[in-house]
This record gives C-alpha cells, sequence and structure tokens, in this order.
C-alpha cells in the first residue's frame, strides 16, 4: 500500500481545464467510433481524474463529491462523454471502497484501476460452496471497454431466504462484451452490453445490496473516512450531476461564441445579437444554468457535510438528494434546448458543437436515475407522507 500526494480540488480543475481543448477535438472521432480514445483514457488518468475515488492508502485522492462536480463539470463543457465516462467510473470505484479491505488490496493494485458497473438488477446468481454463479446481462455499461473491473448486481435466490439482490466485483476479462452501443446521444461513451456465464465470484467479492443501500459496509479501514460513510444514492447522485451542468455551460460558451457576424435569416436583424429575442433567450438560458448550480451545490454541500459529520440520513433527505439531481438534469436540458433553438438551422451540422450537446443532454435525461419526472415524483410522495416506492435512495 502507498499513499501520495494529494492535490487540492483546484489543481485538479486545472490540469483538466488544460485538457479540454484536445478533449473537445478529440469529441468528433470518439463518436464515430463509440468509445473514447486510448489518448483520452491516457490523459485523464494523467489528470488524476481516476484516483478521485480511490483511498489515499492506494495512491488515491479521496475526494468530496464537490470536487467531483468541479471536475465533472469542466469535462462537460469540453465533451459529455469524456465527462460522463469520468462520473461513471467514480461510482463504482466508491463502491469498490465498502469492500473487504482484502478485496480492495486486489482492486487497487492496478494504478489507476477503473471500475464499470450498474445498480441494475437483471441477473441471477446462485449459492455455491465459497461464494455465488452468477448468470445474466447488463446493459448501458458505460466505460466497460477500458475498465478493469465491474460491478455487478444480481438476485441471490436460495432455499433459505427470500430472493434478494447483491453486489458483486468481478474482473471485466471474467465477462463477454456485446458491442450494441448504436445510441442518438452519448455515443463516444462506450456503454456497451456485458454477460455473466457460469461466473463463480468468491464470497468475500459479494455483499449485499439493501445493507450497502442503508449504509453499511465491509470496510474497516474505510469506515471513518468521510468520503465512504455517506449513502450510496446521494453519492450517485452527487458524482453525476457535474456532465449535466457542464454541457449546459458549453452549450453557452458554443453559443456566445457563435454569435457575433451572425444574422437572422428572412428578418431584418444582420446581427443576431442585436435582437430582443436573443436576449431574451440567452437570459432565460443563463438563469436556468444559475439554477441549476445551486442544486448541484446544494447536493454536493449535503453529501460531504454528512459525510464529515457521520451524520444519519432522513429519508426526505435522501429523496431531495434525487430531486436536486433530476432538477439539475432537467434545467440543463432546458437551457440547451433555448440555445439550441437559438441556434439556426446551421447548427445541425455535425461540425457545429451544440448539436452534440443537444443530444447528449437528452441521453441524461432518459436514464433511468437521473429521470427529472421520476425523481421529482418521488421527492412529492414523499412530501405527501408516502412511503418511498423504491429502495434505491
Amino acid at each position: 500500500m502507498t499513499t501520495t500526494q494529494v492535490p487540492t480540488g483546484e489543481e485538479i480543475v486545472r490540469r483538466v481545464a488544460q485538457l479540454a481543448p484536445v478533449l473537445r477535438g478529440k469529441a468528433a472521432s470518439a463518436e464515430e467510433e463509440r468509445r473514447l480514445p486510448e489518448e483520452s483514457i491516457e490523459a485523464l488518468a494523467d489528470a488524476g481524474v481516476f484516483r478521485m475515488r480511490v483511498p489515499r492508502r492506494y495512491g488515491g485522492y479521496e475526494c468530496d463529491t464537490r470536487t467531483l462536480l468541479e471536475v465533472a463539470t469542466e469535462l462537460g463543457k469540453a465533451d459529455g462523454s469524456h465527462s460522463w465516462t469520468a462520473s461513471v467510473y467514480w461510482i463504482p470505484t466508491w463502491m469498490a471502497c465498502l469492500f473487504p479491505d482484502e478485496v480492495q488490496d486486489e482492486v487497487f493494485a492496478t494504478p489507476d484501476v477503473r471500475i464499470c458497473g450498474t445498480l441494475s438488477p437483471s441477473a441471477m446468481a446462485a449459492p455455491v460452496d465459497g461464494g455465488v454463479v452468477v448468470n445474466g446481462k447488463w446493459g448501458f455499461i458505460s466505460g466497460a471497454l477500458h475498465s478493469h473491473w465491474q460491478e455487478v448486481i444480481a438476485i441471490l435466490a436460495g432455499d433459505d431466504h427470500e430472493p434478494y439482490p447483491i453486489m458483486a466485483l468481478v474482473p471485466i476479462s471474467d465477462l463477454t462484451i456485446v458491442d450494441d452501443w448504436h445510441t442518438s446521444g452519448l455515443k463516444a461513451t462506450g456503454s456497451v452490453s456485458t454477460v455473466a456465464e457460469d461466473l463463480f465470484v468468491p464470497k468475500e467479492r459479494v455483499l449485499p445490496l439493501p445493507a450497502v443501500l442503508e449504509g453499511k459496509h465491509a470496510s474497516k479501514t474505510n469506515a471513518g473516512s468521510p468520503a465512504y460513510r455517506a449513502r450510496l444514492l446521494p453519492v450517485a447522485s452527487a458524482s453525476s450531476v457535474g456532465t449535466a451542468l457542464g454541457l449546459a455551460m458549453g452549450a453557452k460558451e458554443e453559443f456566445l461564441q457563435r454569435l457575433p457576424g451572425r444574422k437572422i435569416t428572412y428578418t431584418s436583424y444582420e446581427n443576431q445579437n442585436e435582437a430582443p429575442l436573443t436576449h431574451l433567450q440567452v437570459a432565460d438560458a443563463a438563469m436556468k444554468i444559475d439554477e441549476a448550480e445551486f442544486h448541484a451545490q446544494r447536493l454536493t454541500g449535503v453529501v460531504d457535510e454528512k459525510g464529515a459529520e457521520g451524520a444519519p440520513w432522513t429519508v426526505e433527505e435522501r429523496v431531495k438528494a434525487r430531486a436536486d439531481m433530476g432538477a439539475v438534469c432537467r434545467l440543463a436540458k432546458e437551457a440547451v434546448d433555448v440555445l439550441a433553438t437559438a441556434s439556426g438551422g446551421s447548427s445541425i451540422y455535425q461540425d457545429v458543437r451544440i448539436q452534440r450537446i443537444n443530444r447528449d443532454i437528452q441521453a441524461i435525461n432518459l436514464h433511468a436515475l437521473m429521470h427529472p419526472d421520476t425523481n421529482a415524483e418521488l421527492y412529492g410522495r414523499v412530501l405527501c407522507n408516502l412511503e418511498p416506492n423504491t429502495a434505491y435512495l
């Protein structure tokens, strides 16, 4: 085990900001390849992006979620797929830190280890001596093509208990990759499907998901760390929102860069920036971005504060975390939509970046856990004194 000099959040953001022109330049070709290029992965690794949720004893940074937000936002301003993939790695990496310490020793022995994953229980597991055998398929596994491990969810059946979901860590080399990622948005994330066929997983690499969702884990060393004693879903929510916020900010930058000298065709406006309609559109989008940033900052602030204090989470606080995530996605999408609408017919050309931003933000808003309507309904349900209709809190 090793420790390393931990850079400040400002330093990591600065490193990522320096990468932005390179990542932006690779976005179009990455879309065509439907995966991030190896050069991008190496650049992100060199910047320390993959160490942000790794324990310090393994050379990681143990960053708080506010830093994750700032880094993902900076990446999102450059390209949505790069930001999304980095964000998705952070969540299963954090989840790996809940496993027994000897499992972490194995996982984090790989420098800049990359762990992909899912929360969807789309596989079955059967108990056997020394562990479980897993069969099934998982979809939307962002970053799988560059991963070393995958965190999987399966339903464990048995004669002595009701079926329940388990969370397990498996080497990506033990899974079959199905190249089915043909989509309209987040094309370069390589979010392929993976398949397990009679895959044995030793018991030390298996945790009951209900216990994890309630904040219980098996790591003795990480138990006292503020980074690892928050709840899974609030942590996942806080880890995810930076991409949406960055995309909206990137859309605003792109629109204002293209604005000088543009006219509004079939009108008397020779300069679009002189039209009152444009002023209203830009102001509307900017305010929506500000509102999205408020919800993102509030979400990460609560997660980090509770982690630092080791404070318990109420049900309302947990659903509010999901509501904040949904609000960021909705407001970012609305801002991008305003700016895309104001960008004119020429913006549909593939070399105009705002069309990619528009497709990427649409894709994020369709994610099952991030969908604004689902999260708003859940929050309102609890505010109306009803029990939440999901365990994913």
